[in-house]
């Protein structure tokens, strides 16, 4: 098993993709590999990890079940004051101490940013040994990626988000820094073949070709990773959860693609 400290960010200048969902799963996932794991929330407005994590609190409370919990922080512990901004060099700071001793106190530090552009959020990525971009399959999400045309099946360039991922390649190549691994999760694939997956996959292959990211496989559209965040559970607890019944086809389909994510970084 890997015991390497990294920083692991969840970055992707969009809503919707499914960050929240995939970090709380890479966090249960790590921890149930034995890693020690701390979480941040940079999404100080929609804080979807931070209830996540609170639901799950609050369900490991009301049945008294040992399920595996990170050490957590919310973006308004990140910033401190609430009367300061965060992208003031105070929020900086803290941020930074707090990535530097996660490192020291944890094997893992799993970082939710939020789907903009934000101080702390560029800050963050700097920091990250690895980077996992969530996109839906669509031509929607890939446009944060890069500009394509789909008709004629060009890549036109790169987005602004993934101009400021290779920038900042750039910028530890010139000071001698570690590389950083960028991984993009294609989220919410259909079940069925279509002419819009086959396109989606042409158009992930050249993008990965140009802005040197591996595409993963991620989560399939199901009901039930919805309906586990509200009780802030994910599919790996689902086994104990249930007392040890049997899962169905689907969750046991859900519960593979989440492994197969988490293999890749234990």
């Amino acid at each position: 098993m890997n015991k390497q400290k990294s920083v692991i960010v969840i970055g992707n200048e969009k809503g919707g993709c499914g960050k929240s969902t995939t970090a709380m799963h890479l966090i249960v996932g790590l921890a149930l590999s034995d890693l020690k794991v701390t979480s941040i929330d940079l999404d100080v407005r929609q804080s979807s990890l931070s209830r996540y994590v609170a639901n799950r609190r609050a369900y490991a409370d009301a049945t008294s079940k040992d399920i595996p919990m990170p050490k957590h922080y919310t973006g308004a512990e990140v910033i401190g004051d609430p009367n300061v901004s965060e992208s003031s060099e105070h929020a900086a700071e803290r941020l930074m101490l707090l990535i530097d001793g996660a490192l020291a106190n944890s094997d893992v530090v799993v970082i939710d940013t939020p789907g903009s552009d934000t101080p702390l959020s560029r800050l963050a990525h700097s920091m990250a040994d690895t980077l996992i971009t969530p996109v839906n399959d669509s031509f929607v999400d890939l446009d944060v990626l890069g500009h394509i045309d789909a008709r004629r099946k060009q890549v036109l360039g790169p987005s602004h988000y993934a101009e400021a991922i290779l920038d900042l390649r750039l910028k530890r190549s010139d000071q001698n820094g570690s590389p950083l691994n960028w991984y993009v999760l294609r989220n919410r694939i259909g079940q069925l073949d279509s002419h819009n997956a086959r396109d989606v996959a042409w158009a992930l292959e050249e993008l990965s070709s140009h802005l040197k990211f591996k595409t993963v496989h991620g989560f399939s559209e199901r009901v039930i990773f919805r309906e586990l965040f509200l009780v802030g559970l994910t599919i790996l607890d689902l086994r104990e959860a249930s007392g040890g019944k049997p899962l169905s086809s689907s969750h046991m389909a859900a519960r593979a693609e989440i492994e197969n994510l988490v293999n890749l970084f234990t």
